[in-house]
């Protein structure tokens, strides 16, 4: 039952009876609402209970059966205030099955503010920023507008940290390694004006910066390097990865950033690199279970793309919008499904169908393979134009034109005689087998043989030289069926990369190939038993053109006894009418035959044309490529160069073959209809909807004329600077990445769930300037790192941590815990163990055994850890093989992302397990034995030196006294222990597989790795000061 008014008056009197600030609707008033009410009274009009909506000021105020919940500056009149301060179970809001009461603090601010007049604001984070200002003489702006507020709450901000400290804290920042001492020595040494940022400016130069920052970038994009559901097996994503460190290291604008991510498939004339960033959109988990369905997959992969895109862009939970409107910002189901059909017509397929490859894919050069195809593009270059040269000089006759040199000519090459030919290496059902007389031999010394029962085969690969396909040329083989033992069908299978070139004889049983095409060639019946029989097989018609290069060959068949013998290519030749020796041969082939061998800017003058009309500087032209590259006779002088370029091109193809495939976006040619799915439903189509974005938003531009929106457009949309969250957005995640939380904690809601910026005018002022500097990222880092805001000392105080406990107020500089790739690097680089090696496949360092494979099908194969070996054990943990499936252990103990989904907040626990690993992890001990072996060498010749130097190469400053006598009284008692148990010493110091260095006692070595393990262990190693 209903309270009487006045006595809920009376209590509410003297429940606010203090005095209480004048509100801010979007700072004090709508994270209340958001919280408490709009759940039911807020934008989702599905669940919206009693008509009332709260979320916006017409709702609000509005009549509702002779009441209205707000009535502004009338509190006995305001029908939300009754309900909130009744004490009667049934009528008071929030309603106590909610589990969302008012504290007495919500509960004034929301009594102040109605006796204010309940004036609403639209939310802070959809109004376009406005930049504060700042007066000339101030030189940060970051550093006026913090200790504007820190001195508004009676707070001086913290002197400078130490030079030691702010040196590790720069380096662990720009690049996630520690400095060395002669770097901190030369940060210590230069004590000018400056310093600071021509710090920072030289170690964004470093390729290690990139590394460092795309780790964060690669949380956002869900980077893995497995599909993530059903087999897990791996995916080549590697070179997206490489690419956005590469992106960070070239300092490409967040713009371009933007653009290359979201739809750089699209951009006219699209670079490799451009292509390979639009790989972000296919880092998404996938899956290529049986019994999936497609249609379900295509929804979900869309729906995916389109709440990550949101949020990483955006700071806004999109997704909450997926099967109804969203419950507390303004965006509709029918909004969403606008966006999501940004999305829905790419052209990877709904399954991954468990491949390394699922396409749409594309090529790219292995790292450090581009910078040599350009030294080899160069130097072809260079040789062309001697080559042409030379051919200008060059006499030639036409053998047409003389009776001498017009008679045939024929030349046999036998590749296969009484063994494999040079380099090749034979394989097959059973090993090769060679017979001497007299069992069948047609010549030479052997044969082949081999006896079958069904399907069998022997063959080789990597014949060099391989056997060029020449024109005329005709591919031939000696073969000699048992008559007592006949086979039901004999192959030929032959081998230029590819098995798919094969020609048969008799029944058609081996189903390799498709048949009556190249890949599987009827010749003709079963030759006759009894004796030798050349079998002759015509390239063209196993699809092997001119200039082909075998390096293999198959001799297969089905059941029987089969011998084999001399077999190659025979060329008969006449130069008069062999295009290879004959200008004029080469003139009377066909167009398509002759123009295709032209380079572009010859063949279009000649296309369409007589040879007798060609213009003569064309005809010159002309005769002098066929002179250079096709010409087949002897030239004075270009026997050497031809070589050098057969030499060149066949490096550059060699390296063109080693090359990775990675993931791409690209569209489906034909647009697919997009609806409103009900209640999330892949199968439950509602209202169609055609490419949108949200009505509280600026629009899009104008549609063009001849298309639909598609993903540029959006990705334009968002950087056009007139966008009010996503220059917000990413200085906010900068911040974050330097001071440990952003300006708004809620780094991936900036909706009306979201935090208040701590600092709205910095984060505004941020934002607006990181546009007007062209969305310049280093510009922004450099002007946060040189900030006194971000120098200052970590120091706190018993003042600070009554009124700035969380650091919020940024009254003292950024202090926290490492993330795990930087505690495991950090001991890498440390102990000298790391490899700087950039880019590549992911590589499998130590890992506790039975990870993989509790999770793993058997078909998996990423089932079983086959760990690396050398090198890949000591790589940058940017290069760690991630399973989404069993992510690496040790990032995973320290808060590591399973990178199932985009992760824009990475947790920070302390856990027994972390103080475990760091202590017992075989790559940390490792590290300590290693570390151990710089200091016995590095650090001097008694311990106290030893000590002093090691503790500064892991915290970059001196050791105090006492802290040094810890250390010495630790490292005396470790060498009475192994004195004792050389055993254990000899044991500690062989873990991992690197090798202790020779010359130095076990029992020592031992000792000073325990050291060295406690000082990797230091609280002030593994945080940032």
């Amino acid at each position: 039952m209903r309270t009487p008014i006045i006595a809920q008056f009376a209590s509410a009197i003297l429940l606010t009876g203090h005095a209480v600030a004048v509100p801010d609707f979007t700072r004090d008033i709508r994270p209340i609402l958001a919280d408490k009410c709009f759940a039911c009274h807020g934008p989702d009009a599905n669940t919206r209970e009693a008509k009332l909506r709260l979320d916006t000021p017409e709702g609000a105020k509005k009549e509702h059966g002779g009441a209205r919940a707000i009535v502004p500056r009338n509190l006995e009149d305001s029908e939300a205030w009754i309900r909130i301060i009744s004490e009667d179970p049934d009528e008071v809001m929030p309603p106590p099955d909610s589990h969302k009461e008012l504290s007495p603090a919500e509960k004034d601010l929301l009594k102040q503010w109605i006796l204010e007049g309940a004036p609403y604001q639209k939310h802070w984070a959809f109004i376009a920023p406005k930049k504060p200002a700042i007066p000339d003489e101030e030189k940060s702006a970051i550093d006026f507008l913090l200790q504007r507020r820190l001195a508004s709450e009676g707070l001086d901000p913290a002197p400078l940290a130490q030079p030691e400290t702010l040196v590790r804290r720069i380096y662990l920042d720009l690049t996630g390694l520690p400095p060395r001492p002669e770097e901190i020595d030369a940060f210590l040494a230069d004590q000018s004006t400056g310093s600071v940022e021509r710090l920072v400016e030289t170690l964004m130069t470093r390729p290690s910066y990139g590394e460092h920052m795309a780790r964060y970038w690669l949380d956002l994009a869900r980077y893995a390097d497995t599909h993530g559901l059903h087999l897990d097996n791996e995916r080549s994503m590697w070179p997206y990865r490489d690419w956005v460190v590469r992106a960070f290291n070239q300092n490409i604008s967040f713009a371009e950033f933007t653009r290359w991510q979201l739809a750089g498939d699209l951009l006219p004339g699209a670079t490799l690199d451009q292509k390979i960033a639009s790989g972000f959109n296919r880092c998404n988990v996938t899956t290529g279970e049986g019994g999936s369905i497609n249609e379900e997959w295509i929804y979900r992969n869309a729906v995916e793309r389109t709440s990550t895109t949101v949020e990483v862009w955006m700071g806004l939970t999109a997704g909450c919008a997926v099967c109804h409107d969203h419950k507390f910002d303004p965006i509709s189901t029918k909004e969403y499904y606008s966006m999501y059909s940004f999305f829905h017509s790419t052209a990877d397929p709904a399954l991954d169908g468990n491949k390394l490859d699922t396409p749409p894919v594309i090529k790219v050069p292995l790292p450090g393979s581009q910078v040599r195809l350009e030294e080899l593009e160069k130097r072809l270059e260079d040789l062309e134009l001697r080559i042409s040269e030379t051919v200008r000089t060059a006499i030639y006759r036409d053998p047409a034109d003389s009776l001498e040199h017009s008679k045939s000519t024929k030349k046999t090459i036998v590749w296969i005689e009484d063994g494999l030919p040079p380099k090749a290496v034979g394989a097959g059902d059973t090993p090769w087998q060679f017979v001497t007389a007299p069992d069948p031999v047609f010549s030479g010394k052997s044969s082949s043989v081999r006896q079958a029962k069904g399907r069998s085969q022997h063959y080789f690969t990597g014949a060099d030289p391989p056997l060029v396909i020449e024109p005329g040329m005709t591919l031939f083989a000696h073969v000699y069926l048992d008559p007592r033992n006949p086979p039901a069908q004999i192959m030929l299978q032959f081998n230029d990369g590819s098995w798919e070139h094969r020609a048969f004889w008799g029944k058609d049983l081996i189903d390799w190939g498709t048949g009556n095409t190249s890949s599987r060639h009827h010749v003709g019946d079963l030759p006759e038993a009894g004796r030798w029989i050349r079998l002759e097989v015509d390239p063209a018609a196993v699809g092997l053109k001119p200039g082909a290069k075998l390096n293999g060959w198959a001799f297969t068949q089905v059941d029987g006894k089969v011998f084999w013998d001399q077999s190659g290519g025979r060329v008969d030749t006449n130069p008069a009418s062999d295009p290879a020796f004959s200008w004029a041969a080469w003139k009377s082939l066909p167009e398509s035959g002759r123009n295709s061998n032209l380079p572009g800017a010859l063949r279009e003058i000649v296309q369409g044309k007589d040879p007798a009309q060609w213009p003569e500087s064309a005809r010159r032209g002309v005769f002098h490529h066929w002179l250079g590259h096709i010409y087949a006779g002897e030239i004075a002088g270009l026997k050497p160069l031809k070589a050098e370029r057969a030499a060149i091109m066949k490096e550059r193809e060699d390296i063109t073959k080693q090359t990775a495939v990675t993931f791409v976006m690209a569209d489906l040619p034909k647009q697919r209809e997009s609806f409103v799915m009900k209640r999330g439903e892949y199968d439950n189509p509602g209202e169609k909807v055609s490419r949108g974005i949200p009505a509280f938003l600026p629009p899009l531009p104008s549609k063009p004329e001849d298309r639909d929106y598609n993903r540029l457009d959006l990705a334009n949309w968002l950087v056009d600077g007139e966008h009010p969250l996503t220059a917000r957005v990413a200085v906010n995640r900068f911040w974050q990445q330097f001071f440990g939380v952003g300006l708004v904690k809620t780094s991936a809601d900036f909706g009306t769930q979201g935090e208040f910026p701590s600092h709205p005018e910095l984060l505004d002022w941020l934002a607006i300037q990181f546009v007007e500097d062209g969305w310049d990222i280093q510009r922004l880092v450099k002007r946060i790192m040189t900030s006194h805001a971000y120098r200052q000392s970590s120091a706190s105080s018993a003042l600070l941590q009554e009124q700035d406990p969380e650091n919020r107020l940024l009254s003292r500089g950024p202090r926290h815990r490492l993330d795990a790739e930087v505690i495991r690097d950090q001991a890498l680089k440390l102990s000298g163990l790391m490899v700087s090696r950039i880019g590549g496949r992911g590589v499998r360092p130590y890992q506790p055994p039975n990870i993989w494979e509790p999770v793993g099908f058997a078909s998996s194969n990423t089932r079983n850890y086959k760990q690396g070996t050398g090198d890949d054990l000591y790589r940058r943990s940017l290069y760690t093989f991630l399973k989404r499936t069993a992510p690496p252990p040790f990032m995973a103990t320290f808060d590591g992302p399973n990178r199932e989904q985009s992760c824009a907040i990475r947790g920070r626990s302390n856990t027994p397990m972390q103080a475990l690993q760091l202590m017992n992890d075989v790559q940390h001990v490792e590290a300590a034995r290693a570390l151990a072996q710089r200091i016995l060498v590095e650090g001097g010749t008694n311990p106290e030196d030893r000590v002093r130097w090691a503790w500064r190469l892991v915290t970059a400053r001196y050791p105090a006294e006492d802290e040094s006598q810890i250390v010495l009284t630790a490292l005396k008692a470790h060498k009475e222990r192994y004195l004792k148990d050389p055993e254990a010493a000899a044991k500690l110091i062989h873990f991992g597989d690197s090798q202790p260095e020779n010359g130095i006692p076990p029992v020592q070595l031992a000792s000073w790795t325990l050291v060295a393990n406690l000082l990797l262990n230091l609280d002030e190693v593994v945080n940032k000061n």
